[in-house]
């Protein structure tokens, strides 16, 4: 009697701790645009989406995914501030409005609201188009627009627990590489990392706009970072673009970023940057998007070597 009384009291504890909650899974969606990925993330109770696609047309598919598991939406999580990970929080937010629209820091909401700021204001490219109506920054002269400061809510801690159990842990302890700050996440129910844009598999990497050489050294010793945090748990691993590997992703990516400094460094010209790059991946997606910007920012037309 008194070791049935003992397992019960263990038991009531991994209960307090979520432990014994409603197995936790997740559903990836892949978008077509740009080969991002949306998250979510089910425990039978409660449903948390991580990222929101870059396009309304793309969110409003996520939304029938998530209205497909007839379950509360709480938390809309964002990983950092690119336009592909957040565009279809407004959509979202409007379509599901008890849900809670949440970024690991201050930081990252920062990044939202000037990446926002920045693609309002011409920083499109011809690949990306302008912000969306609907994620314009509110102001006295757009009075209807997304409110950046009120709409989106800082954490108070490094990690995020579905309604119902489940805990999401979240990392943000990254220099600026991808993009100037990054969310991580581990779910151990599931042995599941999601690494937002540190990670791209089978998608050209996107090294455009401001991302320099020092930042694609940050981004490769980022990587090995990682890799040597979870190594003795070999998670499956989730990237921001492309479809879900294993942690042999990592050398996969330090070897893709080494090939571009060595390719881009020495083209005499973009074209012959592109051509380099293609014959090395050239089952690679978004080479017309993600490679030609990246090859832009790193190769000067008129260069001579």
């Amino acid at each position: 009697m008194k070791g049935m009384q003992s397992l019960l009291v263990i038991l009531a504890c991994y209960v307090a701790h979520g432990a014994l909650a409603a197995d936790l899974k997740v559903d990836v969606f892949a978008g077509d645009f740009a080969s991002v990925n949306s998250f979510v993330f089910s425990n039978g109770k409660s449903l948390v989406v991580l990222d929101t696609q870059r396009k309304t047309w793309e969110a409003k598919k996520l939304g029938d995914l998530i209205r497909a598991k007839h379950l509360p939406l709480t938390y809309i999580l964002i990983s950092h501030g690119h336009t592909d990970h957040f565009t279809g929080m407004a959509w979202l937010h409007e379509q599901f409005p008890q849900a809670r629209i949440v970024v690991a820091n201050e930081a990252i909401r920062r990044d939202i609201k000037n990446y926002a700021i920045y693609m309002d204001t011409g920083g499109q490219t011809g690949a990306e188009p302008a912000l969306e109506p609907a994620l314009r920054p509110k102001s006295p002269e757009n009075p209807s627009g997304f409110d950046y400061e009120n709409s989106i809510h800082v954490l108070a801690g490094n990690t995020l627990t579905l309604n119902g159990g489940g805990t999401l842990e979240l990392t943000t302890d990254y220099p600026p590489a991808e993009a100037p700050h990054m969310t991580t996440v581990y779910s151990r129910e599931l042995n599941a990392l999601f690494l937002a844009d540190f990670g791209y598999n089978r998608v050209h990497l996107w090294l455009g706009d401001d991302i320099s050489r020092e930042r694609i050294a940050t981004w490769r010793a980022e990587l090995l970072r990682i890799k040597s945090r979870y190594a003795a748990l070999n998670p499956k691993v989730y990237p921001g673009h492309g479809e879900p590997t294993d942690m042999t992703l990592f050398d996969t990516m330090v070897r893709y970023l080494d090939d571009f400094t060595r390719i881009t460094a020495a083209a005499k010209s973009r074209d012959e940057a592109m051509r380099a790059m293609m014959a090395l991946y050239p089952d690679y997606k978004e080479g017309n998007f993600f490679l030609k910007y990246s090859v832009d920012n790193h190769v000067k037309q008129d260069s001579v070597k």
